[in-house]
C-alpha cells in the first residue's frame, strides 16, 4: 500500500485497517517463532505499514484540530 492509497481512505478505514494489520502482525511473529517463516522482511514492512497509517490518523487529527 503507498502514501498515496493511505491519504484516499476515510478516517473509519483507516482505523479499520490498522486493527487488521495489527493482528495479522501478530500472527506473522507467532508464525515466525514456531517456524521460521519464509520472508522475514513481511515484519518490518507490516510494521512501517502500521506506522505509515498511524502516522496519517495523527496527521488529520491535528488539521481537524486547528
Amino acid at each position: 500500500m503507498k502514501k498515496e492509497d493511505i491519504k484516499e481512505l476515510s478516517m473509519q478505514d483507516l482505523k479499520d485497517k490498522v486493527v487488521d494489520l495489527k493482528s495479522e502482525l501478530t500472527a506473522i511473529k507467532f508464525n515466525h517463532k514456531v517456524s521460521p517463516i519464509d520472508n522475514p522482511n513481511k515484519i518490518k514492512s507490516t510494521k512501517r505499514l502500521i506506522a505509515a497509517i498511524l502516522t496519517e490518523i495523527k496527521q488529520r487529527e491535528i488539521k481537524e484540530k486547528y
